[in-house]
């Protein structure tokens, strides 16, 4: 939810500020958000504490504006570009009333003090850049609980709120009310684009290899009585050397789903469906496929159906290189290792083994032409640059959308 905009009443020769949305990393309401930056002392003639309790008081009435003693807020230096602000018995939204110490101030400054998941970091970055790019100044907000003996708990960090001069908000609106409706949003890291486009070129090496060790349609065989040479040793030598970096581009996937700071690349993005909206938007997807909804929730990263089909697709890509290797493995059974690996041979069978090894290259043939198919429709329908955010990481979305996963976009 965004905040009404406010003109604020300040000194001659101070510019208005006015204040925007507020961003939320899921522990608060937007309006909590702005309630925790608004806490300032008595007759405080900051633009920002001025502007920010005039939001609180139009734009959410039913929210006290916190207050604080002067001798409890200490604003920010040079040397330390955020404010703390102690507030005595702060109502909780639990219900329970507790002083608390709000920090408020620059983005990187905040993250650098405060408790914080790699993926809230990661999303408060994001969005805080997002909203830099229009001209909007993004001031984070964290909190920490005092206990009874007066002892200043860890801050936890809740989100942050814009505000910007008036007049580069008129600025803004007079933009947003012209033919540019439309803004960039980058959503792929440089990695994840660098994995795809390494897996697109190793899968179709090893397709085209494997197809050829499957069935040799061109060079010469020893039916014709002709000397075979060494094609089929470079051709396999080429799959095999295709196989190992496949499974290193297989590996540093799995790392950076533990240890990415993109939170599109962490595991939780591998399943959607964590709430019963999740499961309707799937609902609303696979009708938008299938032509029934004209229109889908809109994502600027996938939606829940494409999530569940990568994640299967990286399950099978996982089986389909475990397969490989037990076929590899039947050709050094002098080696402990590769004996053990390929131990299920021996119980299935070659032939089986094989069959079901190109059952599942044909399998991912017919995922890459669905995906391909997919890509140009929703480049017709939805006009999202999917295909474009492959090559710069970047997607096209209309100004004032409000995806499912992320904030409005301005």
């Amino acid at each position: 939810m965004t905040a009404t905009l406010e003109r604020t009443p300040v000194a001659a020769d101070t510019p208005p500020l006015v204040v925007g949305s507020a961003y939320s990393l899921g522990g608060a309401s937007e309006g909590r958000i702005i309630a925790l930056a608004a806490a300032s002392a008595p007759g405080s003639t900051d633009p920002v504490d001025l502007a920010v309790a005039e939001t609180l008081r139009t734009g959410y009435p039913d929210l006290p504006l916190p207050r604080a003693e002067t001798a409890d807020v200490d604003p920010a230096r040079l040397d330390r570009r955020y404010s703390l602000t102690r507030v005595r018995d702060y109502p909780h939204s639990n219900g329970t009333i507790q002083d608390i110490v709000v920090m408020r101030g620059d983005v990187d400054a905040v993250l650098q003090n405060v408790k914080a998941t790699r993926e809230q970091r990661s999303v408060l970055r994001s969005n805080a850049n997002t909203v830099t790019r229009r001209g909007w100044r993004p001031l984070a907000v964290a909190m920490a609980n005092v206990d009874e003996h007066d002892a200043v708990g860890p801050f936890a960090l809740m989100g942050f709120v814009t505000v910007c001069p008036e007049t580069v908000q008129q600025s803004t609106d007079d933009v947003m009310s012209g033919p540019a409706v439309w803004a960039r949003v980058n959503v792929w890291s440089a990695s994840l684009r660098v994995q795809h486009w390494a897996n697109v070129a190793t899968i179709f090496v090893l397709s085209c290899t494997g197809y050829f060790i499957m069935d040799p349609f061109f060079g010469p065989t020893a039916y014709n009585g002709e000397p075979t040479g060494f094609l089929m040793g470079w051709v396999r030598l080429i799959h095999f050397t295709a196989a190992f970096i496949w499974l290193v581009i297989g590996l540093t996937r799995v790392w950076s789903a533990f240890t990415s700071s993109d939170r599109y690349l962490r595991w939780p993005s591998m399943w959607p469906l964590k709430s019963k909206s999740d499961v309707k938007n799937l609902g609303h997807v696979l009708q938008h496929y299938v032509f029934i909804k004209r229109d889908a929730p809109l994502y600027l990263a996938h939606n829940p159906l494409q999530q569940l089909t990568y994640t299967s697709v990286y399950i099978v890509c996982g089986i389909q290189m475990l397969v490989g290797f037990m076929l590899f493995g039947l050709y050094h059974q002098g080696n402990p290792f590769w004996a053990f690996i390929a131990t299920p041979i021996h119980w299935f069978g070659v032939a089986n083994v094989r069959l079901f090894h190109a059952a599942i290259m044909f399998l991912l043939w017919m995922f890459v032409i669905a995906h391909i198919y997919l890509v140009f429709r929703a480049e017709s329908l939805e006009r999202h640059g999917g295909l474009s955010a492959m090559i710069n990481g970047g997607v096209w979305v209309r100004r004032g959308a409000r995806p499912v996963d992320a904030p409005m976009v301005e």
